[in-house]
């Protein structure tokens, strides 16, 4: 297969440092509230109200992370709602995530996979230009109980082939979707799935095999692991042809090889393990020309994804060509 074609922005056809889009993640946002409702029930007024913390940290882009809002089931006079707050904000929403609803959920999936095409319209809906979906399963109580989820081993993806198929073919469903309403599907890399390592990810986009699918490369997801890990910058290198979306975020990562020692924290873009001014200055000589998300977990991982944001603005490209 050859890598999908990335050139193109939601926002202009000449991206500038100061252009591109660069959205926040609402991981920090639960759906349910301290008094039991939920997000899905509040007020344009409330909604519009915890916007106003996205913008006091700079941004002017958004993903409406599923973890926060599922703007996908919301009605279509609700959702209109959503797009008015929105705009009085001055947020655009460049791309929608969804988090823990794999296709192949073992109880889910069937389910997800209709809730996945119900996301692409409404990213479509929202002037989105990609949608994103993983194949990791929900939180284990372990994982729940543990200060880092991921320092917990969590669900695996099965060794089988008829799951891995319904991967595939789900995927690949979404994709034309995807094609049919003008957005693309960034697929997230994630420990232990189907696209959990560099070499996994491109395998899976070239059995998918269509031509609106590619990558999410979020390799924060990996090198965060107390585990042996392939070097940040070959799994860059493997995978940045196929990137069409990118949740960036970072971390500090300790090996001592004699003891058996491997730990990670979280830390801002520019002092964690992965250099990404080398990571997307060779993502953009790939033509690259997708949104950027920022995530960070841990204290408020709001303003340091601010603080990512205005690193990316420095070491983004003065002017590059877009759509």
């Amino acid at each position: 297969m050859t890598p999908p074609s990335q050139e193109g922005s939601p926002h202009s056809s000449v991206l500038t440092r100061d252009n591109w889009p660069i959205a926040a993640a609402m991981i920090q946002y639960v759906n349910v509230l301290p008094d039991g409702s939920s997000v899905q029930d509040q007020s344009p007024e409330a909604w519009a109200a915890t916007l106003s913390d996205v913008t006091d940290a700079g941004f002017t882009e958004l993903d409406p992370t599923d973890c926060w809002l599922r703007v996908a089931d919301l009605s279509q006079a609700r959702r209109d709602e959503f797009k008015q707050a929105l705009a009085a904000s001055g947020l655009t929403v460049p791309a929608i995530s969804t988090s823990r609803r794999s296709i192949i959920d073992p109880e889910h999936g069937d389910a997800y996979l209709t809730y996945c095409h119900r996301v692409i319209d409404a990213a479509a809906d929202l002037g989105a230009q990609s949608a994103c979906f993983g194949l990791f399963g929900p939180l284990t109580d372990a994982q729940k109980k543990a200060l880092w989820f991921w320092t917990v081993d969590g669900v695996h993806n099965p060794d089988d082939p008829a799951v891995y198929r319904k991967a595939v073919e789900g995927m690949r469903a979404l994709g034309r979707h995807a094609e049919e309403v003008g957005i693309d599907i960034a697929l997230e890399m994630y420990e232990d799935t189907y696209i959990g390592t560099a070499d996994s990810a491109v395998t899976f986009v070239k059995d998918v095999d269509h031509p609106a699918v590619g990558l999410n490369p979020d390799l924060g997801n990996l090198i965060r692991l107390h585990r042996p890990m392939e070097h940040w910058l070959s799994m860059v290198e493997k995978t940045v042809p196929y990137v069409r979306y990118w949740h960036v975020k970072n971390y500090l990562r300790i090996e001592d090889e004699a003891k058996g020692i491997i730990l990670s924290a979280p830390a801002p873009l520019e002092t964690g393990l992965i250099n990404y001014r080398v990571a997307i200055g060779k993502a953009i000589a790939h033509g690259f020309r997708g949104a950027f998300c920022c995530e960070h977990y841990g204290g408020d991982g709001l303003s340091v994804s601010g603080t990512n944001r205005a690193y990316l603005r420095r070491i983004l490209p003065k002017q590059v060509s877009g759509r």
